[in-house]
């Protein structure tokens, strides 16, 4: 099993509310910058995306990469942040 992130863990720890978008894992600064650009502000943005796909892994991080550029490694800490927040509070 893959160890998490600190920054994995802290997300995880609790109800999404306000979080910036830059609070989730696999989300770089520059990544952020662009995801703000297209509205994406918050976390519960890339959630509700994340949603409305379904929680398809592959389609999320086609999106995500199209998106704002996220490489294949901050597409699968992004993607998997997401799936064990829902898994947890959903």
């Amino acid at each position: 099993m893959s160890s998490t992130s600190k920054r994995h863990e802290t997300f995880l720890t609790g109800p999404m509310g306000e979080k910036p978008v830059m609070a989730l894992p696999g989300i770089s600064t520059v990544s952020a910058a662009k995801l703000e650009e297209k509205g994406f502000k918050k976390a519960n943005h890339i959630l509700g995306q994340f949603l409305v796909l379904d929680k398809d892994e592959r389609r999320f991080k086609e999106w995500l990469h199209d998106a704002c550029g996220a490489n294949v490694k901050q597409q699968e800490d992004c993607y998997r942040c997401l799936q064990e927040w829902c898994n947890s509070f959903l």
